[in-house]
């Protein structure tokens, strides 16, 4: 390896190791020649070593300039440079180097050298110019001579399966290398592009394209004019790993949703728009939805709401990352909330209305400094997407309860476009009960269609309206389908692979991205909001540990009756038989529960205590014992609130939150805790309007 030595002198850098040029050259072969010829008289050197070793180098270059395929002039501009300055060294030692007439000679030589190195040296480049040219050119005619015969063909193609005659333009092979695009001219007369579109089966087909390739048609740059899809290689099959670059998006620059058949991504702008997408069960619906919310969560201007009745299945792995803890850093949920039952869900249907009523009024200034009619949305003002999984079957559903909500989702979609929320709406199928709400048809433009290969309920004409050539057969594989937009037309697609570790990586990876709601939408979304993540709101999502079975026998049932753990007995399966228990202690036990909850029957034969007073058996009515006074062991629903506090930790919980956790009024409720912990059965924290209630045993 070279070194280059660099020596400065007052800021000028001269590097020894760097090439000549033709001027460095020629100087550098003069002085040379004279330095040898000069130290040559005084040491009495033979004239003809000179010229035995400028010979030498002649034949030298010579042999690496063949080596290297240079010009024959390169090379013989080189071996002449050799002779002339070996012959002139020779010539001064026979003579005298410092006449002027040697210096004169010299010189002449060395502008000789240099100017022959310059034409040279643009020969040189000129002939490697033409060279990558003449290179390009074979590429292009070779590529050329392959489009041509593929324009041939399908020229051909169409007109033996659609019956019109088009005129190819162009064939674009994909950089992917799976396929291709035609560019063609269709005939006069008002031939259009469905023409073609309507055969694309017929055109895969008499292609022989493989199973999961297709030939689709599309409208082209004029309505002339027609592009023709062609996949060759199928990449519906496998899986695609959802691609693991982190990078910031935001909702003004299209968020991707999968990749096309050509392996590029599919992107969709959500700004003004809402999305509706279709899978039955198995077509890898559940998957893409998570895909989604992952996209979501690498914007900088969006929040992700989730609705799933189905407990809360498609957010609990994106909300459970943040609840694990262990990591010694705060980390936020992937999603902005979660509702997995209709209660849950009504509150957030309220919120988004009241944010999106609030934000039309309260951002007038900032659209009118910004000259626009639509919510400049960003990081501070972060745009809401409500992820309603199987929403299109609560739109469609015929219960009352459901219909309350379906009532509040269409609310939402009607008002909320110009305020930065739009909806994902997912169904089982795509029938007309599904597509059937005008709503629906008029903002859900972004459609998706998994169809896994399932035929029922998947009528693509309905989803994709006035588009033909769509089949589901041609998207048979898992993750696969169809995806539409106003930017993109329906064509296949493929969904991306996530798996668990991947969500858990990619919340702990964006924690710290994701917005937070604006102060003003905040306010006006109001405590359900605020409280979204209280214990006793996400109770659901944490009481998840299950005991293990008794293999000795059967646990003994509580005072009220219900078996311990509510659950299945299962002793079928158990090693260990239970033993039979004793009647005699049955029976006793019978008589003491018996006894202790109405403590007035006496045993046969014995005569009751007269001297007591005997109490009034209660009559049949309403129990208001809520209005009775405290006897000191506090109302029923204590209990309940003792373990929502046990399970709130030290951190304790609001007589607010413990009186929605047991359902009761606040006041009542703030009495009996104060009470209790008057009892000292709880430990009450005042901290000024943040006070809370502790359990004793995080006390």
């Amino acid at each position: 390896m070279a070194t280059t030595s660099v020596i400065k002198h007052e800021g000028l850098a001269l590097d020894w190791a760097a090439g000549h040029g033709p001027v460095t050259g020629a100087l550098s072969a003069t002085t040379g020649a004279y330095a040898v010829a000069t130290v040559g008289t005084l040491a009495h050197m033979p004239p003809t070593w000179a010229l035995a070793i400028g010979t030498v180098g002649a034949i030298g270059h010579t042999a690496t300039g063949l080596r290297q395929k240079l010009a024959a002039r390169t090379i013989g501009a080189r071996a002449a440079s050799w002779l002339l300055g070996s012959g002139w060294t020779t010539w001064a030692l026979a003579t005298n180097p410092l006449s002027w007439t040697s210096l004169g000679s010299l010189a002449v030589i060395g502008v000789g050298m240099g100017a022959a190195a310059r034409s040279v040296g643009l020969y040189e480049e000129a002939r490697e110019l033409e060279a990558i040219a003449a290179a390009e050119r074979h590429v292009a005619r070779e590529l050329s001579a392959e489009r041509r015969a593929v324009a041939a063909e399908w020229v051909d193609r169409i007109q033996r399966v659609c019956g019109i005659t088009v005129r190819v333009l162009a064939v674009e092979m994909w950089p992917t290398g799976t396929g291709f695009t035609i560019d063609a001219e269709l005939p006069a007369g008002g031939t259009t592009y469905d023409r073609i579109a309507k055969d694309n089966a017929r055109l895969s087909a008499d292609a022989r394209l493989p199973h999961g390739c297709t030939a689709a048609a599309s409208p082209g740059i004029d309505q002339g004019r027609v592009l023709i899809d062609v996949t060759t290689v199928n990449v519906l099959a496998e899986d695609i790993t959802f691609p693991t670059d982190y990078s910031p998006l935001s909702i003004h620059t299209g968020l991707p949703w999968g990749v096309r058949t050509d392996g590029t991504p599919v992107n969709v702008y959500l700004r003004e728009q809402c999305a509706l997408a279709s899978g039955p069960t198995g077509s890898g619906k559940t998957n893409w939805v998570h895909t989604v919310l992952a996209v979501f969560s690498l914007t900088t201007d969006l929040l992700s709401w989730v609705i799933d009745l189905n407990a809360g299945s498609a957010g609990l792995p994106w909300v459970r990352p943040a609840m694990e803890g262990g990591t010694g850093e705060v980390v936020r949920p992937g999603i902005d909330w979660l509702a997995s039952t209709p209660q849950e869900a009504h509150r957030m249907l309220d919120a988004a209305i009241a944010v999106a009523h609030r934000r039309k009024v309260a951002y007038q200034q900032l659209m009118a400094d910004a000259n626009t009619d639509l919510l400049p949305v960003s990081a501070d003002i972060p745009q809401i997407m409500l992820v309603v999984d199987e929403g299109a079957e609560i739109l469609a559903s015929n219960d009352k309860a459901m219909k309350a909500l379906a009532a509040k989702i269409l609310e939402v979609i009607r008002i909320s476009r110009a305020m930065g929320l739009r909806t994902v709406l997912t169904a089982l199928g795509a029938t007309g009960s599904v597509v059937g709400n005008l709503m629906i048809r008029r903002e859900a433009k972004i459609r998706v269609a998994l169809t896994g290969g399932e035929k029922e309920g998947m009528d693509l004409a309905k989803l994709f309206p006035g588009t033909r050539g769509l089949r589901v057969d041609q998207a048979p594989y898992k993750g696969a389908g169809f995806l539409g937009s106003p930017e993109s037309p329906p064509a296949l697609f493929k969904a991306w692979r996530i798996k668990p570790h991947q969500i858990r990586d990619i919340v702990h990876a964006t924690s710290e991205r994701h917005p937070y709601l604006d102060a003003i939408s905040a306010k006006a979304a109001g405590p359900d909001y605020a409280r979204r993540w209280d214990q006793s709101r996400i109770a659901w999502i944490t009481n998840h540990h299950h005991t293990e079975p008794d293999i000795a026998g059967p646990a003994p049932a509580p005072a009220g009756g219900t078996p311990a753990g509510g659950g299945l007995n299962l002793s079928a399966h158990r090693t260990t038989a239970p033993t039979a228990p004793d009647e005699d202690a049955l029976a006793e036990q019978f008589r003491r529960e018996i006894d202790a909850q109405f403590a007035t029957t006496p045993e046969p034969g014995q005569q009751p205590d007269t001297e007591l007073p005997q109490e009034k058996p209660a009559r049949e009515g309403l129990n208001l014992s809520a209005h009775r006074g405290d006897d000191g062991s506090g109302p029923d629903w204590l209990p309940a609130a003792m373990t929502a506090l046990h399970a709130a930790g030290p951190d304790g919980m609001k007589p607010a939150a413990i009186a929605d956790a047991v359902s009761r009024g606040r006041e009542s409720v703030r009495k009996a805790l104060k009470a209790a912990a008057e009892r000292g059965e709880l430990v009450y924290r005042d901290r000024g309007p943040h006070s809370v209630y502790v359990h004793p045993d995080h006390a």
